[in-house]
């Protein structure tokens, strides 16, 4: 006797999320047997494993990703998504773009947390970026191995010299101050401006 799993558990062994079991089962892609109070129940040995897989690959797109940290660098990130768009036009491939406004160090960004559900959620096929610093300043690393798990490609467009170590911490050191001195005294603040400028000629 085949053994009915619930919604949560048929989600796990079929590589998709709860949502997306609930879409298929409202759209009729894949319609769950109920229970008497009304709960999906699903059996696997039912479903043609092809199904799954070709709705999931059906689904899954090329996202181009831009960031800045700041409403001054507003101008940059338009030439991002200008240059995005153009490398994926240019490759043929049909993409959609992310952009954020934000530090670096921000993990509550928007878009960035859009990004990470759809990569979870087996939406995406790849990922652009102009530069890998465009993500994120600490713990990009941690995202592309999301994403090599999840089997999303990443490319990124300028992958520029290697920076020495000094020239990485500089960038670092900078990134935090602007950050920390950002909500110490407010962005359009003299005082932030000033020890913004201060780090900059410092590190310099």
């Amino acid at each position: 006797m085949s053994r009915l799993l619930s919604i949560k558990q048929a989600a796990n062994q079929l590589g998709v999320s709860v949502s997306t079991l609930r879409r298929w089962d409202e759209t009729g892609v894949l319609v769950a047997q109920r229970t008497p109070k009304d709960h999906r129940r699903y059996d696997l040995s039912k479903i043609n494993p092809n199904l799954t897989r070709n709705k999931v690959e059906q689904q899954r797109k090329t996202i181009a990703y831009a960031r800045v940290s700041s409403h001054e660098q507003k101008p940059d990130l338009q030439r991002q998504i200008e240059i995005l768009e153009l490398y994926c036009s240019a490759q043929g491939w049909s993409f959609e773009v992310i952009s954020d406004l934000g530090s670096g160090m921000n993990y509550h960004k928007k878009g960035l947390k859009r990004l990470l559900d759809d990569i979870l959620d087996n939406k995406i096929d790849r990922l652009v970026l102009t530069h890998k610093d465009r993500l994120l300043r600490f713990g990009a690393e941690l995202v592309f191995a999301l994403c090599e798990a999840r089997q999303v490609e990443v490319v990124i467009i300028n992958q520029g010299e290697n920076l020495s170590f000094e020239e990485e911490l500089a960038q670092d050191v900078l990134e935090i101050i602007t950050v920390f001195s950002a909500r110490l005294y407010g962005s359009p603040s003299k005082k932030n401006k000033k020890l913004i400028e201060a780090v900059k000629a410092s590190l310099e």
